[in-house]
């Protein structure tokens, strides 16, 4: 792993904790010398992600659509800083140029951008690790809907573990360098032959 994309938050939450949090992920990747990639805001968690790794020394590239440049909330100061046509080509250059992803509190894009990395993961498109930094709780009744998914059979358990949860970031970082991507089918209820 070189390159770590982080998936984040617009806004900050409602306490402390998470940019806290959020710092702290940034300290173990700076200490581990990894790159990062993110949405490239300035504003919420993912401007907390830009000023700190910025303080840290950290290698910063930032992918933004075209349309969060006019509304003025993109980071300006990064060490790269990309400009997609859609939040699907957005998608597309963060997953490219990313070794590993680490999702943290957000909205609708972050799980957006969680669930897509999954499903391409699952379906052998990449090969890539994912973690979810589950800062106080945030992630729980996520994680209780997953293990939910599983057991009524509409996904393995194997690849609901591809998700790798941790509330420490440096032992998250290590669980993603230590990863291996399962091997088995999606199909459950396919057919031999």
């Amino acid at each position: 792993m070189k390159t770590i994309c982080i998936f984040c938050g617009s806004n900050t939450g409602k306490d402390a904790v998470y940019a806290d949090a959020t710092r702290a992920l940034v300290q173990a990747i700076a200490a581990a010398s990894y790159r990062i990639v993110f949405g490239g805001g300035k504003v919420g968690l993912m401007g907390v992600v830009a000023e700190a790794a910025l303080a840290a020394g950290i290698y910063v590239i930032g992918v933004t659509p075209r349309r969060l440049l006019e509304h003025e909330v993109v980071h300006t100061g990064l060490s790269e800083l990309h400009v997609a046509d859609s939040m699907h080509e957005r998608k597309v250059m963060m997953s490219t140029k990313a070794d590993a992803f680490i999702v943290l509190p957000g909205g609708f894009g972050t799980y957006d951008e969680m669930f897509e990395v999954m499903t391409l993961t699952q379906l052998g498109v990449h090969d890539k690790p994912l973690g979810l930094l589950n800062t106080a709780g945030f992630y729980a009744p996520l994680m209780k809907f997953l293990d939910h998914a599983v057991e009524e059979r509409f996904v393995r358990a194997e690849h609901r573990d591809m998700l790798v949860v941790d509330d420490d970031p440096a032992r998250l970082l290590q669980r993603l360098a230590q990863w291996t991507k399962p091997q088995v089918s999606k199909w459950m209820d396919r057919k031999p032959g």
